[in-house]
This record gives structure tokens, C-alpha cells and sequence, in this order.
């Protein structure tokens, strides 16, 4: 199989995760990493080995790239994937596709003028587990499902992230920044969302952060602890907490309830590949093996995305299922600020189940 030439657009705290991810798939080759801070390419180039560090305009004018893999902070993803698009190369952007539906919207619309593809993180749906529970649910192990909890509850990213201040603006915020592994992965389970209804707040005006980001003090200007309910168009109900606000809780992270029993889902952020577990009419938590060979990581949605462009078919973690999610996240703001229920204008179909089997280096799906 061909591989299409990869350039990260981006050299901070999540490139590492996707140079390694890159190189699991037979179908991508990386080629070149560039970031505003020049310095900064060269010093992530030459720790993970990347073939070439460059300038962002360099980057973007390459007739050697065909994929750019936008790492840019979250403000930044929409201005810099339409950019991308019209220098003529797909576009696979870091989660949220955007942080406003409307520039999400011109993205897509860009990318369908110039007849190029739009994928976006998160990808983490795709891995075994959740394609597993994926399979378990279409079988029918747990009944017709009719409600869902999903829960994200920790005290902020000011402890260990090297750069927090911009979780602390608008456009970031726990349900933009974690929001999307936890929706995007309902969706895959339960489709599409109908509605929503949600209340959120700013509990604290001030953050304060520490090592590694030496002091500081973070004016909040976003909320910090969301609340709510997503009501899908399949029938269930799934009530979600978003929060940077929570020192300790043994909230379940994500769960999936039907008319014959529960399944427990493994972090939808893939940090904690548990396994599966399925519960029958009330009986003991059983273990489900993976159907899938090997351990995927970030990037798996990107040579999904290379793969369905070589041979013509939809691709999964895809930009309308990016948009979607975001339109449901938006739902949460607009039914806190409006206070009642928000319909979830756009739709989008559930993406394909992975083949059973499928294992990291040659992606044929």
C-alpha cells in the first residue's frame, strides 16, 4: 500500500504522542514537523527523529506533504486547518475541529470547496476496547440501550501541564478540552444526539499553577464545571459531568445501560486500557477480551483517514462526527446561558465498526 507524507503543524505538549502514533501505520510516513517557535521544531525533530523541522509557510507550501496534522492550541485549529486547506492538502486537526460552530462550519465548507478531507481528533474511539463495546452494543449483549452516564471530574491541568493558562480561556474549559473523547465516543456507541439540556459554572475567579509552569495566577474566564443531559435520537439518555473543580470522586467514567444488562466502557481518553466488562440482568461484572490485535494509540484515526483516501471510501474520526460533537458541547453553553433545552441542529451517521481483527502497521478497512 502507498503512504501518503504526513507534516505536524505544531511542536507542543501532544506532538511526541503523534510522531509514535504515526509510526504504527504502513500507510503514513512523517515527513516534517514546523511551529511558530522554529527552535522549538528543531528541538522535537531531533529528539523523536523527525526527517525535517521547517517553517510554517514552508510547511504549508511543501508539494511533498499531503496530510498537515494540526497540533495548534485550540483558538488556532480553525484559522490554521482552513490555511492548510487552501494550500492544497487534507487537514487532521487536534480536538475540538474548532472552538466556535461557525468557524467549524467554514472549515468543512473549505475543505468540500477544494475537494479535500477534514479528520479530527480524538481517535480513541477506535481503539480495541471501545470497538469492542462498540460490537457488544450492535450485538445486542446488553439490550436495546436506554441511558448512559459519562463522567470527567479531576482538579485542572495546572499541576502537570508546562502551559495552562489557555485551559483557563474561553475556547478551552473541561467540556472543549475533555468534552470531546467523552461525546465522540457516545456517539459512536449511541449515535446521534437530539438535544440537550446542561448547567455550568465558574466556581473559582482565579487559578493558581506551580511546577513545571513556575507561578502563576490564571483569571478564569470560562466554565469550569458543566452539568447536563444528552438525549440521542436512538432513545437514550445520557447524563454527562465535565469539571476541573473535583479534588477526588469514584464517579464511573463512562457506563452504557440497557434493557438486558450494563457494560462498563475503559477511559474514553485512552489513558487506561482496561477491559471491557459486561454485567447480564444484574449478575456479576464479567471481563470481555479485546476482538482487536495489538494496542492502538493516537494516530490510528489519521491512517484510517490516509486508507480512505487512497481508496475512496468515508473515513471515521471524520470532520462532520467532529463537527457534531461540537455542536452538542456548544448545546451545553447555549442551554447554561439560555436556561432550556437546545436542539442539536446538525446530525451525522455512527461511523463503521472497525474489522474484527485489525492490528496496528497495515490499516484495510
Amino acid at each position: 500500500m502507498a503512504a501518503l507524507r504526513v507534516g505536524l503543524l505544531g511542536a507542543g505538549n501532544i506532538s511526541p504522542a503523534y510522531i509514535t502514533g504515526i509510526g504504527d501505520w504502513d500507510v503514513l510516513e512523517l515527513a516534517a514537523i514546523a511551529d511558530m517557535d522554529e527552535a522549538k521544531a528543531r528541538a522535537v525533530a531531533a529528539e523523536h527523529h523527525v526527517p525535517a523541522a521547517v517553517s510554517v509557510d514552508e510547511l504549508l507550501a511543501s508539494p511533498e506533504i499531503d496530510i498537515i496534522v494540526n497540533l495548534t492550541v485550540p483558538k488556532a485549529h480553525a484559522a490554521m486547518s482552513i490555511r492548510a486547506l487552501e494550500a492544497g492538502k487534507h487537514i487532521y486537526t487536534e480536538k475540538p475541529l474548532s472552538v466556535r460552530r461557525m468557524d467549524a462550519k467554514q472549515v468543512l465548507e473549505t475543505a468540500a470547496a477544494h475537494g479535500l478531507r477534514v479528520g479530527s481528533a480524538p481517535d480513541t474511539f477506535l481503539f480495541g476496547q471501545h470497538q469492542t463495546v462498540r460490537r457488544l452494543i450492535d450485538e445486542g449483549a446488553i439490550g436495546h440501550p436506554i441511558a448512559a452516564v459519562a463522567n470527567m471530574a479531576g482538579h485542572g491541568p495546572e499541576s502537570w501541564h508546562p502551559n495552562p493558562a489557555f485551559f483557563y480561556q474561553n475556547g478551552g474549559g473541561p467540556l472543549l478540552d475533555m468534552g470531546p473523547y467523552y461525546v465522540t465516543c457516545l456517539l459512536n456507541l449511541l449515535g446521534p444526539v437530539h438535544s440537550v439540556q446542561a448547567y455550568a459554572r465558574i466556581s473559582v475567579p482565579e487559578r493558581s499553577a506551580g511546577e513545571p509552569a513556575g507561578f502563576q495566577r490564571i483569571p478564569v474566564e470560562t466554565p469550569t464545571h458543566f452539568g447536563g443531559t444528552l438525549d440521542f435520537h436512538s432513545g437514550p439518555l445520557a447524563t454527562m459531568v465535565m469539571s476541573f473543580d473535583v479534588w477526588k470522586h469514584n464517579l464511573p467514567l463512562l457506563e452504557v445501560y440497557g434493557t438486558e444488562g450494563s457494560v462498563q466502557v475503559p477511559d474514553p481518553n485512552g489513558h487506561d486500557p482496561k477491559e471491557v466488562r459486561v454485567s447480564h440482568r444484574g449478575g456479576e461484572w464479567e471481563e470481555v477480551p479485546s476482538r482487536y490485535a495489538g494496542e492502538f494509540r493516537r494516530g490510528i484515526g489519521l491512517a484510517d483517514m490516509a486508507e480512505a483516501i487512497l481508496s475512496g471510501r468515508p473515513h471515521r474520526a471524520s470532520g462532520a462526527l467532529a463537527y457534531h460533537a461540537l455542536d452538542v458541547m456548544e448545546g451545553f453553553f447555549e442551554s447554561s446561558s439560555q436556561g432550556k433545552r437546545i436542539t442539536v441542529k446538525s446530525s451525522v451517521e455512527r461511523p463503521a465498526p472497525l474489522p474484527i481483527g485489525l492490528a496496528p502497521r497495515q490499516m484495510d478497512a
